[in-house]
């Protein structure tokens, strides 16, 4: 399956993507640096300029994109745009042997609704949605949790090296639940960094020098990494949306019941989306979530 259906090739392989947004945009814009050939569909044009100005076409309409392209990547915000764009309006066009990324955080149950129909036409579907952030997407170093078929998910590594390394976690449906699991670990990891930052303000300490000095013990994490330095400079630009955090930590709280699985009972995953859940609340659901620790310094009386 590895020359599926042909090997994939900078001038030979024509990829489709829609969803341009902080990830997407960084995204795609690494694709047209390795020289592939990128049509993007975005409702409004006018925000993709820079991506022309790199040689990216564009597409009238999702119908248009499936039919110019081979590999199609959509990295959008909430299930029901996948349930939108994908299922109801991209699979009734592709083309036979096209595949179907789809990086979106989305629905479990939804990835597999897309693998079946996207088989139907004699095409595949790849549920991969990324970790990693905006400096991961523009740095290529995303972690890509690839659910599907193995053998083309390792057809697929070409374009996946360029933007991060791909794990192949199983069958379709999978890397949606690998991502959930991810986002409980990471909300968890930016909740114990919000308290041991306002704690080591209360408590006096430079927190800078705290977090120079725990970071290479057990305390140290790429949350710590990627997020210390951003929420001690009230950097709460986005990464990823605060508003996605509370989506993702949903599903995970919801799953279960949804696939009529046993219940994973996840007190601290309930307690985190209550507290990304205030953030929203109060307004500030577009800022990145390591804005968390302003809901910790808010119940502190700061």
């Amino acid at each position: 399956m590895t020359s599926y259906p042909a090997p994939i090739n900078p001038t030979r392989t024509r990829i489709g993507w829609i969803g341009t947004g902080v990830m997407g945009g960084a995204m795609a814009s690494r694709l047209l640096s390795a020289g592939y050939s990128v049509t993007i569909y975005a409702r409004n044009p006018s925000k993709v300029v820079h991506l022309q100005s790199q040689g990216a076409l564009i597409a009238d309409s999702p119908a248009d994109l499936a039919g110019n392209s081979d590999v199609i990547f959509t990295m959008l915000g909430h299930p029901s745009d996948v349930r939108q764009i994908v299922l109801e309006s991209l699979i009734s066009s592709l083309n036979p042997n096209s595949v179907i990324i789809d990086h979106t955080s989305s629905h479990p149950v939804l990835a597999k609704q897309i693998f079946d129909a996207a088989r139907e036409k004699n095409c595949w579907a790849v549920d991969a949605p990324v970790s990693g952030g905006d400096i991961g997407a523009r740095e290529g170093k995303l972690a890509i949790l690839a659910g599907g078929n193995e053998d083309v998910v390792k057809w697929l590594n070409p374009l996946f090296d360029v933007l991060g390394k791909a794990t192949f976690v199983g069958g379709p449906g999978k890397g949606q639940s690998c991502k959930i699991a991810n986002q409980i670990v990471v909300g968890a990891n930016l909740m114990g960094l919000s308290e041991g930052l306002v704690f080591a303000e209360k408590a006096g300490l430079d927190k800078r020098k705290f977090v120079e000095a725990v970071k290479g013990g057990a305390a140290g994490s790429m949350v710590m990494e990627l997020f210390g330095e951003r929420m001690i400079g009230r950097d709460f630009r986005p990464g990823g949306f605060t508003e996605y955090m509370v989506k993702d930590l949903g599903m995970g709280l919801d799953v279960g019941a949804e696939q009529g699985d046993d219940v994973v009972v996840l007190p601290g995953a309930a307690l985190n989306k209550q507290l990304f859940s205030a953030m929203v609340a109060n307004g500030d659901g577009k800022l990145g979530t390591q804005g968390l620790i302003t809901v910790i310094e808010r119940i502190n009386g700061k």
